[in-house]
Parts: C-alpha cells; structure tokens; sequence
C-alpha cells in the first residue's frame, strides 16, 4: 500500500480529531491532574496520529504495520485513561462522547489495517 501522504489516510485525520477532543476535556480537568491523567491522556491521544506518520514513511510493509500495532496500543492506553478519569467523575458524562466515538471508530479503522498488513 503506497500512500501519498500520511495525511491522505482517513485514520490519521480521525486520531487528529481525537487528538483535540482529547485536549479539550482535559483543559476542563483539576489543576491536580496536570501531572496525572491529564498529561498520560495527552501523551497518549497524539502518540496515535504520531505513530501513524512514523509508520507511513517507513520503508516496508512490515515496518508500517508495526507502528500501526504502536498507535493501537496508545489507543488501549487512552481508552482506559478516559474510563479512569470518567469514573472518577473529572466532568460530565456527556464530555466524554466525542473523545469516546472518535477513538471507537479510530480503533476499529487501526484493527482493520493491521489485519490487512498480516504477512
């Protein structure tokens, strides 16, 4: 699969969205949290798009599909961050709708991929 440009692929562009999503809700976190969740969400949420760059301008398939692996693990990370910080009531119900449904959908796209780079 050649890619013109990492930016091209629909993955990336919906891990670009999650990414602001995920920094708008914890701008709304406690001061506390800058430290915490706050900073392990961030990290997480913009190592998915970032990994999948890397990965895009790798050489081989292989590489790609590792780096792909990358972003879905930073998924799982972010995934139970935000049921963390749900569960310990850091905002509405309600904020956590968007971030939730772009990395759902972000991570059902990532899944597809890597089963389509299986060698």
């Amino acid at each position: 699969m050649k890619v013109e440009s990492y930016k091209n692929l629909i993955v990336w562009q919906k891990a670009m969205e999650l990414v602001i999503a995920a920094y708008k809700l914890t701008g709304h976190f406690p001061k506390e949290e800058i430290y915490g969740l706050t900073s392990q969400m961030k990290r997480s949420a913009i190592s998915i798009p970032s990994n999948i760059a890397e990965g895009s301008r790798r050489g081989s398939r292989k590489d790609f599909r590792h780096f792909l692996l990358m972003a879905f693990g930073s998924g799982a990370e972010l995934e139970t961050q935000l049921e963390t910080a749900k569960r310990l009531s850091l905002g509405r119900d309600s904020d956590y709708f968007e971030p939730a449904a772009l990395l759902s959908e972000t991570m059902r796209m990532l899944n597809k991929m890597c089963g389509d780079f299986k060698q």
